[in-house]
């Protein structure tokens, strides 16, 4: 019995394909020229109205169209395209190489003229010979795409509705489409024009038919192909999907695909700052520059996760000299390979260097040996349980440390150093915050020293509240819990933070240590508007909702994922605040505040650090370290009291 027939076909495009590339190369151009001497024949004939043998200068027309038309494809690309994945690019290549021909070919045969060979042969070819060009093309990228899905029929085992009809959607389809796995069920568009169009077979809705189509699908995910779409717009739509229990997945920017071919690889979970509502403020380029270009810079802490986002941001900056200061040993090495990677063709030079901001000489040798003209102090313990449950450790590593840094910038003549601080710092109701109030009033204070005002060094505290994605961030805790069934863990129903990005907190950081200070002060404190405070419990909704789950609670018992309310950590705040006392005074970027608080003098500090440095203090707990507070006038409330011998 023989073989059925389409198998035979299915050989013989498995033959094909198996071809060396040079080869399959070489059956597209004889195919090319066999076009082109039949359109010159075709054209021959129409023009007489019936069907001629070649003669004489004819021949010749055809030996033109050859020595013109193939090495001008050749030029323009036209080899290198697959014909499996024929598209758009193969199109325009096509006509331009073949516009080029045109003008070429009727130049010769209809302006100057061949004898026997009619002036309308070089009007009439060039379109016959594109047409045959784009059949051919369309023809064998049929065959091959029919065949082999005969041989490997596509089994989706996903079903997806895309929003966004554009090009970006199209693309993102096409790649669905050839991957096989995945059905692409619809497109939904803002666009009514659109509405019941088809669009490469893919029926175009209205956002308004979204929770029909999910169920007459079964669509677990919406894919959202809108890279260069407005924030506003883009929340909006993000708002109305969390209600539909689907998945939804996203495509970058445009600048972050790099404006390349868009495929399913580039998909990724929404961004928290999808989920915040708000747009980043563009920086303000003169205030980035100002303490960074062709200067030497340095990050204490550098391993951490402002720490490391400043270097990158700094780096993009081009600092002449970048030196990294950083406790962890494996921290150093991972940012030192990540930044030596992106400095390939840039002039800085990258110092690692370990150490640790407690070493009051190591760290001043190494200022002074360096001596650079700017310092952002990054370094500190920031996890207020563990802080909480290690008082003392903390204080010395958050008050000793940034003293330190602060005392061997002003012997260097260090132009500017910069603290990162926290809103944990105002009224602080635990240990953490209330180190970092304290090392604020260090720079304040010794700012007002005698040494200080000999000098050249400006202090700086800049004060924002939580950075996403960093260690601890409640946001990678939520994705892990989700990915592990839940349930997702919150605090208290309450509890409200202020979130910012890790880029824009950093580019912001940089920008306000560039300002100029208040009424000429030496030392300045800047907070960062950190736009509306989020209810963690929402966020968690949200985050449940757009991974497609249902929220399970006493009103919905068959909900997927449940909240579980633990209660307030050790010195955990219900909310947070980022002003101490006073008005704050507008800057010229909107997203950063001046602020003049009342602080002690160094002399009011001077016994507390000696005793700090002297490691007279002993072991303590919250209770005894809010004594400590007290006296320095901190503002310190403890909160959950947490009793634990250090």
């Amino acid at each position: 019995m023989s073989p059925p027939s389409n198998l035979h076909g299915i050989h013989a495009v498995d033959s094909l394909l198996a071809l060396p590339r040079g080869v399959k190369r070489i059956i597209a151009v004889l195919a090319d020229a066999s076009l082109c001497i039949l359109t010159v024949w075709l054209s021959i004939c129409l023009r007489y109205e019936s069907w001629v043998s070649p003669s004489g200068y004819q021949w010749l027309a055809m030996l033109l169209a050859l020595a013109l038309a193939l090495p001008l494809l050749a030029a323009f690309g036209f080899y290198n395209s697959v014909v499996r994945y024929a598209g758009k690019q193969m199109i325009q290549t096509a006509l331009r190489a073949i516009g080029l021909y045109a003008l070429m070919y009727s130049a010769i045969v209809t302006a100057f003229g061949l004898p026997t060979v009619p002036r309308t042969i070089g009007l009439l070819q060039p379109v016959l010979l594109l047409i045959g060009l784009g059949l051919v093309r369309l023809l064998a990228h049929q065959i091959f795409n029919e065949q082999v899905s005969h041989l490997n029929p596509p089994n989706p085992t996903s079903t997806v509705l895309i929003y966004g009809a554009g090009n970006s959607g199209q693309q993102l389809a096409a790649s669905l489409q050839a991957n096989g796995q995945t059905r692409v069920a619809g497109f939904l568009d803002d666009n009514i024009s659109l509405h019941k169009a088809r669009i490469a077979g893919i029926t175009v809705h209205a956002p308004s038919d979204l929770h029909n189509l999910v169920k007459k699908h079964q669509v677990k995910d919406l894919l959202l192909a809108m890279p260069n779409l407005e924030r506003p717009r883009r929340n909006e739509i993000i708002k109305q999907l969390s209600s539909s229990s689907i998945a939804v997945r996203t495509l970058p920017s445009l600048n972050d695909l790099a404006h390349g071919k868009i495929s399913e690889g580039d998909l990724r979970e929404l961004d928290i700052e999808d989920l915040l509502g708000r747009d980043p403020v563009s920086p303000i380029p003169e205030l980035l520059r100002k303490n960074i270009f062709n200067k030497t810079v340095m990050v204490t802490g550098a391993g951490g996760s402002i720490g490391s986002e400043l270097c990158r941001q700094i780096l993009s900056l081009t600092p002449s000299k970048l030196i990294l200061i950083e406790i962890s040993e494996f921290a150093l090495y991972q940012l030192n390979e990540e930044l030596m990677q992106s400095a390939v063709k840039s002039q800085t030079s990258i110092v690692p260097v370990l150490a640790d901001v407690q070493q009051q000489e190591h760290i001043a040798q190494i200022i002074s040996s360096y001596r650079p003209q700017t310092i952002y102090h990054a370094a500190a313990y920031k996890h207020v349980p563990l802080v909480e449950a290690n008082a003392l450790a903390g204080l010395r590593n958050n008050i000793l440390g940034t003293m330190h840094v602060a005392q061997a910038a002003l012997a260097a003549n260090v132009h500017d150093m910069v603290l990162i601080s926290t809103d944990k710092a105002v009224r602080p109701t635990n240990i953490m915050g209330a180190s970092k109030r304290i090392a604020e009033m260090v720079l304040q204070a010794l700012a007002e020293s005698d040494s200080a005002q000999q000098g050249i060094t400006r202090f700086c505290m800049v004060r924002f509240g939580n950075v996403l994605d960093s260690s601890g961030s409640v946001i990678p805790r939520f994705r892990q819990q989700i990915k592990l069934g839940g349930p997702l863990t919150v605090t208290h129903p309450e509890v409200t933070r202020y979130f910012m990005t890790i880029p824009e907190a950093a580019q912001l950081v940089i920008q306000a240590a560039a300002m100029p200070y208040h009424n000429d002060s030496k030392a300045q404190v800047f907070l960062l508007d950190m736009g509306k405070s989020v209810k963690i419990v929402e966020l968690a909704r949200t985050l449940i909702q757009l991974s497609g789950l249902t929220v399970k609670d006493a009103e919905h018992p068959d909900g997927n994922i449940e909240i579980v309310f633990t209660g307030l950590r050790p010195g955990e705040k219900m909310y947070e605040e980022l002003l101490v006392t006073g008005s704050p005074a507008t800057t010229q970027h909107p997203k950063i505040i001046q602020s003049q608080e009342a602080h002690p003098t160094w002399d009011e500090l001077a016994d507390t650090l000696q005793a700090l440095q002297n490691k007279e203090l002993p072991p303590m707990n919250a209770n005894q370290a809010a004594v400590l507070f007290r006296q320095l006038d901190t503002g310190y409330t403890p909160a959950n009291h947490f009793i634990h011998k250090l």
